[in-house]
């Protein structure tokens, strides 16, 4: 392989924009609905205000917030503040942004280990996360980084956490329990209430992952949705993820993590002063992070409001719901469990949907996959809805065409 090098001249600005263009091209569209996740879209006035104001802050610093650009920590504040008030925190929660649901659930599991440490005079602990097999790899992620165990125990026939299940795998070096509000693979919002009852009856930390469904979860039960508790109302929580370049519709990156207290917020922060320049003080895993997605979150907040949340919420939801009803209208076709809120699995025991998404690619559509049980996957935001007949009718031919030649084998696996 060649190793490219960087030209000796420098290429005219429009040359350089039509060639990003140009490589763009070969994307998958997900404009037109044609990718099952990774593009969260509410309208393009939101997209706008998101876009405009990360902009405006296009090259400030949210690692300088403290010094030299207060108008970003101010912003930042305010962001964790108003999204507090969406979680039923008490007075005394704090919460700090983040630049992914990745980060997020990263530092609420080190800062779970650091504390636990410290109130059971075990500074050497290694301990272990017990979480439904349904949990993010986030989780392993942050394991990995810090030497811990995550022990993943199969869900229940709901598809939710089996709760006996893992409190039979918790012992005297569990750190943490984990819940999602809800879940990637099935869109379920796990029993946080008996989770958060274990945790108290254990004295261990309960984590919920609701880096899909924190930011419209509760514009989902303002509308009367039956959103099982997941939030600082159900007692036991002591961390909550959740992210605002999800279903916040803020621009990338930019991500939420809160503790119910100050006292457990408090081994949260990098704080260093061993080296010639003096005290580094940073509250997230990276140090330089744009100060774009402060802007952004901020803007689109006060661009939405409450009512512009909730008017997103219904709309998005109410497409959901038509989405599933029409896969119930297909042969042969159901949907995993009862999913919560966009987030749904499709399959059947009558063909192979992996054989379906392989000729559903050949038409365009990146596949969205679930390999337990064999399902499709959609995380569905209002991009999806002008598509959503075509993909539908797609899906239609493409079960038909698979009913029709059942010796025919998947070739593709799911991956994200």
């Amino acid at each position: 392989m060649t190793r490219m090098t960087m030209p000796e001249h420098g290429m005219p600005r429009e040359a350089v924009l039509q060639a990003l263009r140009d490589r763009k091209a070969g994307d998958a569209d997900w404009e037109h609905g044609r990718v099952p996740l990774y593009v969260f879209k509410a309208t393009d006035e939101v997209a706008r205000i998101g876009r405009d104001a990360f902009f405006e802050y296009f090259f400030e610093n949210a690692l300088g917030g403290a010094r030299a650009f207060p108008s970003v920590r101010q912003m930042e504040s305010e962001v964790v503040q108003m999204a507090l008030g969406l979680l039923t925190a008490p007075p005394d929660a704090q919460g700090f942004m983040s630049t992914g649901g990745t980060e997020s659930i990263i530092q609420a599991v080190q800062t779970c280990r650091d504390w636990t440490r410290q109130q059971r005079g075990r500074p050497t602990l290694r301990g272990n996360i017990v979480a439904p097999e349904s949990v993010h790899p986030a989780f392993d992620k942050a394991a990995r980084l810090m030497d811990l165990e995550v022990r993943r125990v199969p869900v229940g026939p709901d598809w939710r956490a089996d709760v006996a299940a893992m409190e039979e795998r918790v012992d005297a070096d569990t750190l943490m329990l984990v819940g999602s509000a809800p879940c990637f693979p099935y869109g379920v919002v796990d029993p946080i209430a008996e989770l958060g009852a274990l945790a108290q009856a254990r004295g261990l930390w309960l984590h919920v992952d609701a880096c899909v469904g924190g930011y419209i979860a509760p514009f989902a039960r303002m509308l009367g949705r039956a959103i099982p508790a997941f939030d600082f109302g159900v007692a036991g929580v002591c961390s909550i993820s959740a992210d605002l370049h999800k279903f916040g519709f803020c621009p990338k990156p930019a991500s939420t993590v809160f503790y119910r207290s100050s006292e457990l917020a408090r081994c949260h922060a990098f704080d260093f002063d061993g080296w010639p320049s003096g005290r580094f003080l940073t509250s997230t895993i990276a140090g330089t992070r744009p100060a774009g997605g402060v802007a952004g979150a901020w803007a689109v907040f006060h661009c939405l409001g409450i009512e512009g949340y909730k008017r997103i919420a219904a709309e998005l939801l109410d497409f959901v719901d038509r989405f599933q009803a029409g896969v119930r209208a297909i042969p042969g076709m159901h949907i995993v469990g009862e999913p919560h809120l966009s987030l749904v699995a499709f399959g059947s025991d009558e063909v192979d949907v992996f054989r379906v998404a392989e000729l559903m690619s050949a038409q365009g559509y990146l596949p969205g996959l679930v390999q337990k049980p064999r399902a499709l996957h959609r995380m569905m935001s209002l991009v999806h809805e002008p598509g959503a007949a075509e993909y539908l009718d797609a899906l239609r031919d493409a079960v038909d065409a698979v009913r029709g030649a059942p010796a025919s084998r998947a070739t593709i696996s799911a991956s994200y």
